[in-house]
């Protein structure tokens, strides 16, 4: 079995793997499933006092990682075709397709922004993938690589119990995720849905699509549009080119 590899450039190693060495990533990280490494960019830092950053041209608050610092770091890493990916707000959003994607490959090399973030050359002159995790501002972008190195490894074989749980999650066929319920049956006046009790499998899986697409529709029109216009799309063709993409997908 082929470990997937994970490599965090970070000014702060000790952060790694945090909450990845609990619960099913943990066991999945000592039973070799992944493997966690770390590359502290202060090591590659310039002088005495291993300077990592300076300040912006153009003027502006804060200061900016040098672009000498960081391709020393990245070039100190072996790939070996992993995508090197920088969490940054000014990224493409990341989504459930990108976290596949990753997973099916050998590892994702994550380097770790802190201060206002990194020069943009070396990102560029590193073919580097920018991705936010949402519309807002961390101290740094350790905390956001834990959050896609969590998406990822839970995908690895052998790690989550049961593969129908994560086709069954949210963003797996572009929907929210159905309503769970779980024991008492009744609870401070609230009943389960009777569907859920009645043993039908087909009209328990048909509540369940009905109340995911109720859920995207209310909640996350973006995502609705999307799943929308790809329904739209896959009547478009013809029946021999929809059962011949399913089967490709």
């Amino acid at each position: 079995m082929t470990t997937w590899q994970a490599t965090a450039l970070t000014l702060f190693p000790e952060m790694f793997p945090g909450s990845l060495g609990c619960s099913l990533a943990g066991r999945a990280l000592r039973e070799g499933i992944w493997s966690m490494h770390t590359q502290d960019l202060r090591a590659h830092g310039l002088g005495r006092h291993r300077t990592i950053d300076d300040t912006p041209f153009g003027g502006g608050a804060g200061m900016v990682m040098r672009p000498d610092v960081v391709s020393a770091a990245l070039d100190d890493v072996v790939p070996d075709g992993r995508p090197v990916i920088y969490p940054t707000p000014r990224g493409r959003t990341l989504t459930q397709a990108d976290v596949r994607r990753y997973a099916a490959g050998p590892g994702v090399v994550v380097l770790c922004g802190r201060y206002e973030g990194v020069d943009e050359r070396v990102l560029e002159a590193r073919d580097i993938e920018q991705v936010s995790i949402g519309d807002y501002i961390l101290s740094g972008g350790e905390v956001a690589a834990l959050v896609l190195l969590d998406a990822c490894v839970r995908l690895l074989p052998g790690v989550m119990g049961s593969d129908a749980s994560a086709a069954e999650e949210s963003f797996a066929d572009g929907l929210l995720e159905y309503p769970l319920y779980t024991k008492p049956a009744q609870w401070e006046g609230r009943d389960v849905p009777d569907v859920l009790l009645s043993g039908h499998h087909g009209a328990i899986a048909r509540w369940r699509h009905e109340m995911a697409e109720a859920a995207t529709r209310q909640r996350r029109p973006d995502l609705w549009a999307a799943h929308v216009a790809r329904a739209g799309e896959d009547t478009s063709r013809p029946a021999g080119a929809r059962a011949s993409a399913d089967r490709l997908n």
